[in-house]
């Protein structure tokens, strides 16, 4: 049979398979070469798992126009160039859960008919991806944010010891979250009914990555001052503790042991827990402890929180990745819902 290719379309054909993400793409590009290597559309079919007619409209729309992308223009034409700018712009400060509705809107706005098909394509080579949006305190300063920055780095210039305070109240319920799962399952995982609660207080120095905490009743006063002389008889040398505007964190009894024990208190800008790195530490507690897990005894719960409290400590390349003082500020206004 006469070839149809030359040496140099061959070539290019079977470079851009190998770069080629959608599979669609790379199931026309085999189904070119197949056939100028002598194969049928029948046999083509049987390699590839499609039938006779698609492989042989793939072929003829190659030789054709040498088409090879599985979109047929049309979408991406729909739109003119001001149009698409003003989507996206929309997009950005708008939110939405489904497909469906952006092309409601489309139609609305502009009197355009895209498929949900057609929309998402359209959607990804924007470069829009469906992921979950990043939450941030309505009422967050950046201003008080960024003047706790400049101070937290001419305190770190000091070379004292500091650590950063927060507690954390882990629940024994399934907390779902995104996972790999097999496509086209629709994965279950059991769930607890029961509410009950571990509460713990932890500290974290930057240099060195030391993990101390305490597991309490319940978190109040009298139990953060039994914290504050537990992290004094670790060190028994003067400290800096930053930690929220809790109210339990500001009592008199609290600031007056605090002194006694020449441990200063810094306490961060409402709404901003972008900077305490220690919500980064209960972050990796929430993925390893409770996303996804079921147990089915509280015993077994707290037995699991336990074994990340005492082993977390000495997972020093984890905690030096995860755990940072590059802070960011958070400006709701960046953040549309």
């Amino acid at each position: 049979m006469e070839k149809l290719l030359s040496h140099a379309e061959r070539f290019k054909l079977i470079n851009r398979h190998r770069k080629e993400r959608d599979r669609r793409v790379c199931d026309r590009i085999k189904a070119v070469l197949l056939y100028d290597k002598g194969y049928s559309y029948s046999e083509i079919a049987d390699i590839l798992l499609l039938d006779d007619a698609t492989i042989g409209r793939h072929i003829n729309e190659y030789l054709n126009s040498a088409k090879l992308h599985t979109a047929n223009g049309g979408s991406e034409s729909k739109l003119d160039a001001q149009q698409q700018v003003a989507l996206v712009s929309h997009l950005q400060a708008m939110t939405y859960l489904y497909v469906k509705d952006i092309c409601a809107y489309v139609k609305q706005t502009y009197g355009i008919v895209f498929s949900v098909s057609g929309m998402t394509d359209w959607l990804k080579r924007v470069g829009f991806r469906y992921k979950k949006p990043h939450g941030v305190p309505a009422k967050a300063d950046a201003k008080a944010q960024q003047a706790f920055i400049a101070d937290y780095q001419r305190l770190k210039a000091k070379d004292e010891l500091i650590y950063f305070v927060d507690s954390v109240h882990p629940q024994h319920q399934t907390q779902l979250n995104y996972g790999w799962i097999m496509s086209g399952e629709r994965k279950a995982i059991a769930m607890t009914g029961c509410q009950k609660r571990l509460h713990v207080t932890g500290a974290i120095n930057l240099q060195g990555h030391r993990f101390i905490y305490q597991c309490n009743d319940k978190v109040n006063s009298d139990s953060f001052q039994q914290f504050l002389m537990l992290l004094h008889h670790k060190h028994k040398t003067p400290l800096h503790i930053i930690l929220d505007n809790a109210r339990w964190h500001k009592t008199a009894e609290v600031t007056a042991l605090a002194a006694k024990l020449q441990i200063t208190l810094h306490y961060l800008p409402p709404y901003s827990p972008n900077l305490n790195p220690i919500e980064r530490l209960w972050k990796v507690l929430h993925e390893q402890v409770t996303s996804n897990h079921f147990y089915e005894k509280f015993a077994d719960f707290r037995r699991a929180t336990q074994t990340f409290l005492t082993t977390i400590g000495r997972k020093k390349l984890l905690l030096r990745q995860r755990i940072t003082d590059h802070f960011q500020t958070l400006i709701p206004l960046n953040f549309a819902s």
